[in-house]
């Protein structure tokens, strides 16, 4: 396992943009179609904004039409973390960077059939992509 990145509130400030900050430090959401990700056909890796490591490869990507860039699957088994996440009155799972700790989005159970059914519904302004990789 990585070791974990951890840094002041402060430091976190100083790096990302107050919208980065938002969504990645302090759990919020992106509006949906707002973000930079949510089309992109593109090949290359998903990296977390805050600390670099890989998450998602878009070949993993596809068309939810819900407004966030979704996957059917992280790059890695340990690239991300799931969370319970009961806040709003609601029962969903946070997935987290699993080295940084940062909030990405959530995972849902509604994604395609005919690969892992799952929904990673992830906020572009907490992603860096890179072209290529």
């Amino acid at each position: 396992m990585r070791k974990k990145i951890e840094k002041s509130d402060a430091e976190w400030r100083a790096q990302l943009t107050p919208e980065q900050y938002q969504v990645t430090r302090q759990q919020g959401t992106e509006p949906p179609f707002s973000g930079d990700y949510q089309v992109t056909d593109e090949q290359g890796i998903y990296h977390c904004i805050c600390c670099g490591a890989p998450l998602f490869e878009n070949e993993h990507k596809f068309e939810a039409h819900c407004g966030w860039p979704s996957f059917d699957r992280p790059l890695a088994e340990p690239a991300v973390e799931e969370r319970f996440d009961g806040s709003h009155g609601m029962r969903r799972t946070e997935v987290v960077c699993s080295r940084c700790d940062a909030h990405l989005g959530h995972v849902f159970p509604d994604g395609p059939a005919e690969t892992t059914g799952l929904r990673y519904c992830i906020n572009s302004v907490a992603l860096d992509f890179r072209p290529g990789e």
